[in-house]
């Protein structure tokens, strides 16, 4: 049988194979434990330190500023967790957006319940931030605004940095979720202004498992209580042995995203802007959701009138595409990221994320049109042709 053409790349990515090169050795003959005192320690220790600074390169960011983590939802966890017990009692409010990830608006609850006040700020139609409402959401007891620099279901782009000067302006941290941007777009913590940023490896063809956390050292130096305390290990910000071949392989992967930016960039956009205008050639009543944004190149959320994905993604049985967020498929509730956006519960069941990635052709592109025009017209009431 043959494997459908993947288009869920902000699902997840295959492992590049210089990635799997890179973390091989990790696992059999440098398997030191890189906080002992001897030359195998030593040997890891320094492999540890190099992906490091490959992460922070990536980020322009500096090395010691960055803390390794098993993925972005640990890392955001630690971020607003960490700082919610830094700094409460100073400050108790919190402002995010409606269409974040769980892994933020989860851990925004959880402080909640612990008697933070939380302003969750809406969206417009194509998914984007009103900086006005934001400016004056934000107060001087605000400790943290979290805004995403890239949605995972729509690829729309946050305003950040604008976010960011506002937040600042009242003296309030700002974290940003840069797990889908992250090896997609240029991301430069100082040019957002980011306090504090997430990432995951395998969104970028690194391994599962494996993230880091950026936290900036100075102006301001920002202060977190770590969720995991044990043996001191990140600066004390994360105990536990570390996962060296996952950070070998983050920093690999992070290597190659460097070098690949911009040529990956231009060609997954082209790539995503022929599937959307043949898709909507051969199938009528389609809508982009998050269209007239600025969005991630690689990216669409597709609306097909008249028909369930409930329906569609079985009958496309030679592309795997996603109705949204990998977290949350196995929900019967409509996108929140969709609804935030002001569509209806039968518009946000009617969507589908199409992701490209670093391995797709325009073969494949031409295929999945196919394979989707013949999906819509086979569920698809007539009525609604």
């Amino acid at each position: 049988m043959r494997a459908p053409i993947y288009l869920d790349y902000n699902a997840t990515t295959p492992c590049d194979p210089a990635v799997v090169e890179a973390m091989a050795p990790f696992f059999t003959e440098h398997f030191g434990n890189p906080s002992s005192n001897h030359p195998y320690g030593w040997a890891a220790d320094e492999a540890v330190e190099q992906a490091r600074e490959r992460v922070a390169a990536l980020l322009g960011a500096e090395p010691a500023s960055i803390t390794f983590t098993s993925g972005a939802t640990e890392a955001c966890a630690l971020a607003l967790l960490g700082a919610g017990e830094a700094y409460g009692g100073r400050k108790h409010h919190l402002v995010t957006v409606a269409t974040e990830h769980k892994a933020v608006l989860e851990s925004v609850a959880a402080l909640e319940h612990e008697g933070f006040t939380v302003t969750v700020l809406p969206v417009d139609r194509e998914g984007l931030l009103d900086l006005d409402r934001l400016r004056d959401a934000v107060t001087e007891k605000t400790l943290l605004v979290a805004v995403m620099l890239a949605n995972n279901e729509t690829g729309v782009i946050g305003p950040v940095a604008e976010a960011a000067a506002i937040a600042h302006e009242k003296g309030a941290l700002v974290l940003t979720d840069a797990t889908q941007a992250v090896g997609k777009i240029p991301v430069d913590v100082d040019a957002l202004g980011a306090d504090l940023l997430a990432l995951s490896a395998h969104k970028f063809y690194g391994p599962k498992g494996v993230g880091a956390l950026f936290v900036r050292r100075r102006n301001p130096r920002v202060r977190l209580v770590p969720l995991v305390p044990g043996g001191g290990q990140e600066n004390g910000l994360r105990g536990g042995t570390l996962n060296v071949p996952g950070i070998v392989g983050l920093g690999k992967a992070a290597e190659l995203a460097s070098a690949r930016l911009g040529e990956d960039r231009k060609r997954l956009a082209r790539l995503r802007d022929r599937f959307e205008k043949a898709v909507r050639a051969r199938v009528g009543g389609v809508a982009v959701n998050g269209g007239a944004a600025p969005r991630l190149p690689n990216t669409t959320n597709l609306r097909f009138d008249g028909i369930t994905t409930a329906k569609l993604l079985p009958a496309l049985r030679d592309v795997a595409a996603s109705t949204g967020s990998a977290c949350q498929v196995k929900t019967t509730k409509p996108s929140h990221v969709l609804t935030a956006m002001g569509l209806s519960r039968e518009e946000s069941f009617a969507s589908v994320r199409f992701s490209l990635g670093r391995p797709t052709t325009e073969a494949e592109v031409d295929a999945a049109v196919d394979a989707l025009a013949r999906a819509v017209e086979a569920v698809r009431p007539a009525r609604a042709a």
